[in-house]
């Protein structure tokens, strides 16, 4: 079964737009895979809290995704 693991910043898209995303990642590999594998697609979504991902050492905040 395909297990897609989408990592985002809490508080930067709403639960419609991400459900948008587990809708198109299901629609990518069930058409690369075929039909049958749709009912078996897992799309995960977790949030990542602001300020605990870092790049470059710097914190990555939900306002400084937004800017």
């Amino acid at each position: 079964m395909p297990y897609i693991n989408c990592r985002l910043m809490e508080g930067v898209l709403s639960d419609d737009q991400k459900a948008e995303i587990a809708e198109q990642f299901t629609e990518t590999i069930v058409s690369v895979v075929g039909e049958p594998v749709r009912g078996l697609t897992w799309v995960l979504i977790d949030d990542i809290t602001s300020g605990q991902l870092t790049i470059g050492g710097r914190p990555v905040t939900t306002e400084g995704v937004k800017e």
